[in-house]
């Protein structure tokens, strides 16, 4: 069961891959943009701390081309490196949940954000994100919490 509230988010700047894809090919692609943002990041420490994965999306609907931004949110703004380039999490009124459950099952979160706008009669942009918190040090596990921009 999820709790969905709304905030106000602040802008939050980040060193992403931008990428255009289909929900089916992403699961085998944000690995590799992650990568390119990370090794990026292992050459310019200063530019993240405390930082966290951050993967945004615009459109979000199913079986359609995807605008995706892949990366980790970062200190401050930066030159473009090759395929990483500065963004920012937007500053919006988004309605929010945590997933705490397996990475797998991250699909639901979204839908019930999804469904709980719908019976509350908020309308969404289309744009989304997930920010990923720390690892637990004894099992791994890690919340995902889960952003939707509202209209």
């Amino acid at each position: 069961m999820y709790d969905v509230t709304i905030e106000q988010t602040a802008e939050c700047p980040t060193a992403v891959v931008k990428a255009n894809t289909t929900w089916r090919e992403f699961p085998t692609l944000w690995r590799t943009l992650l990568d390119e943002v990370w090794a990026l990041l292992s050459a310019m420490p200063d530019l993240r701390a405390e930082g966290h994965n951050v993967m945004l999306y615009r459109t979000g609907l199913p079986d359609v081309e995807v605008g995706v931004e892949v990366g980790v949110q970062v200190t401050g703004p930066f030159e473009a490196v090759g395929r990483v380039v500065p963004s920012r999490l937007p500053a919006a009124e988004v309605a929010t949940t945590v997933h705490r459950g397996p990475p797998a099952e991250l699909g639901a979160a979204h839908d019930a954000v999804r469904e709980w706008c719908l019976t509350q009669h908020r309308e969404l942009t289309g744009v989304s994100w997930e920010i990923y918190g720390d690892p637990d040090a004894q099992t791994g596990h890690f919340d995902v919490v889960v952003y939707w921009q509202l209209a």
